[in-house]
């Protein structure tokens, strides 16, 4: 358990120093070069991520069956209800992202629609409120 912390902390530290390092040295990216770098990360991550679930499922287990831990179900209702704000709120992301730009280049070329853009950022923004609000519905049934 302390292992596998310990590389995900280096991991994650690694990842920052190699972005801080190709941001100073004003390193041009392409696409290909970001997509090499994205999968170097998500096949040393979830190999860990694995791990970490093997390692610690005897321990999970033991405590269950010990009566420690809530045998109820509610830990999966604590797990809908972070998938539901997680994954709304990458969508939100990618959505403001696209969204945004769009309207950036559109505001450029004719100021006068700034208002309409705005309501479609608005409505992208509103999909993580709406895994918010999920969520809060999730954890208060539990």
């Amino acid at each position: 358990m302390t292992l596998i912390m310990i590389t995900t902390s280096i991991m994650v530290l690694m990842t920052i120093s190699s972005g801080m390092f190709l941001m100073y040295k004003e390193y041009k990216t392409t696409k290909s070069r970001l997509k090499k770098v994205l999968k170097y990360n998500l096949f040393t991550f979830i190999p860990l991520l694995i791990g970490a679930l093997v390692l610690l499922a005897p321990k999970i287990t033991f405590a269950v069956s010990n009566g420690m831990a809530p045998t109820d179900g509610s830990g999966l209702g604590y797990i809908a209800a972070a998938l539901s704000t997680g994954l709304a709120t990458i969508g939100a992301g990618y959505a403001v992202g696209a969204v945004g730009a769009s309207a950036l280049g559109a505001v450029s070329e004719d100021p006068k629609i700034l208002g309409k853009t705005l309501i479609f950022v608005g409505l992208a923004e509103g999909i993580a409120i709406y895994g918010l609000i999920v969520s809060i519905l999730i954890i208060s049934r539990l």
